[in-house]
This record gives C-alpha cells, structure tokens and sequence, in this order.
C-alpha cells in the first residue's frame, strides 16, 4: 500500500507542475494559440489530477489516452521533419510571411514577432526588405503610410548607452542596400536565424526535447501503474465482500434440531 500512495501522489505533483508552468505562461502572454494549447493541457492535467487523488479509473484513462496521443504525434512530427525538412521549411516560411502581413492587424502577433527579432537579432523572414510585404511598410510611390520603406523597430540596432528607445529608427531602411542598412538594423532573416540557432545548440535543443518525452513517458508509466493498482485493489475488496457474503450465508442456517423428549 505504501507504493500505491507513493505513485498516485507522484502522478498529482507531476500533473500540478505542469498545471502550474501553462497557467504561467498563459498570463505572460495570452496569445489565442497558447489560450488554446493551455486549454487543452488544463483538461488533460485536471484528468490526471483529479483521477489520481479520487482513484477514479475511467479519468486516468483518458488522461493516459491524451498522453499517449500527444506522444505519438510528437514523434511524427519529429519524423516528418526529418525526412520531408524542405516541405517543413517551405510552409514554415510561407506561415512567416502571413505573419508579417498581419503585424499591427494582431496585437499579440506583433509582441510575438518583436520579440523574436529582438531576440534573435533578425529581421524579415529571408532579408529586411520582405517587411514590403505588409501594408504599412510596401515600399511604393503609392503607400501613404509614415512608415512606408521602413521596417519595426526590433529591426533596429539598439546601441548599449540608448537609454529612449527611437521607434523611427527603422524608417526608410528598406531604400537602402544591405550593406548601408546593416550599419541601423539587423538584415539577415529570421528564418535562415533561427534555423542558425538551432544547429549551434544542438544539443540543448535535444536535451529539452528528450527531457519533454521523458517526462511523457513517465507520467503515462505512473498512470498506467496507478490503474493497475487500483483494479487490484478493488478486485481484492471484491473478493473480500464476496467471502464475508458467504459467510453471512452460511451463518443464517438454523442449527440442527436438539432431541426432544415425547411427552
């Protein structure tokens, strides 16, 4: 019995935490994908808590069932990258660039791509001059816009003793060739960036993935093992009720007759 308190309370910490991690990131930035994909790890983690402090058996099952899906799809997504990695970056790239046509359109979507040129130091999805894509920056005579030829501030080199930031130093950038503009702002793209990063921390991109999995997997072993203690459990008390209803059975018998004398 003390194994079987141990793993149903190691399953609830597990299921907490990570309840815990998606709601913080939810209020750091509430973005409708994150709103989305907390929505569902809030499901799934109330499955797995609630069924593990209330031993209800039908709950951890679909909390095992969510687990194992989101696994197996997580590894077919890792092998359909690997082995299709031009269709990935070819329909990442076109997601990119609907992103930008959409920036001041979407206020969390603009949050999201200023943090990511500022992080990456980058700008654009190829070069600088895709930000001609979005309405407000088209480099055209017939653009009436302020910011026409220019591009965001995250694309602006910030010098370190700054301490106002000047939203207009991008204005008028994408008139200028690359080795001009690179002296204000980032050129290279954030595509070609980002898939730079990814290769120069190899390995902590595969220690956080094989981290991710890991902890999968052993939430779905504590699962799988809370299920099985409980249907032992309750077939055990099963077992016990079936004996003493016996046994209550066998005591309402009437003792056999004592001999009486005739009178």
């Amino acid at each position: 019995m003390r194994g079987y308190r141990g793993i149903k309370y190691t399953l609830f910490i597990f299921c907490y935490f990570f309840w815990v991690n998606v709601v913080d990131t939810l209020m750091v930035d509430p973005a409708l994908l994150l709103i989305i994909v907390g929505s569902v790890m809030f499901l799934i983690t109330f499955l797995g808590c609630f069924g593990a402090l209330r031993n209800a058996t039908c709950l951890l099952k679909m909390f095992l069932g969510f687990l194992v899906a989101i696994l197996l799809l997580q590894i077919a997504a890792g092998v359909v990258g690997y082995f299709f990695t031009e269709t990935v970056m070819e329909r990442t790239e076109r997601l990119m660039m609907k992103a930008i046509e959409r920036y001041r359109e979407d206020q969390d979507l603009e949050n999201a791509i200023d943090f990511i040129q500022k992080k990456f130091q980058c700008c654009g999805v190829e070069s600088y001059k895709n930000w001609s894509r979005n309405a407000y920056f088209e480099c055209s005579g017939t653009n009436p816009s302020l910011e026409g030829c220019g591009v965001p501030f995250s694309c602006c080199i910030r010098p370190q003793n700054q301490s106002v930031l000047n939203t207009m130093c991008g204005y008028g950038m994408q008139q200028l060739e690359e080795k001009l503009a690179s002296r204000n702002i980032f050129t290279i793209g954030c595509l070609d960036k980002i898939v730079w990063w990814a290769k120069n921390n190899l390995l902590l991109v595969a220690g956080l993935t094989a981290g991710l999995l890991l902890l999968e997997i052993c939430m779905i072993s504590l699962a799988a093992v809370q299920i099985c203690w409980i249907k032992k459990v309750q077939r055990q008390k099963d077992e016990k009720a079936a004996q003493s209803k016996s046994e209550r059975k066998e005591s309402l018998w009437y003792p056999p007759f004592a001999n009486f004398d005739d009178e």
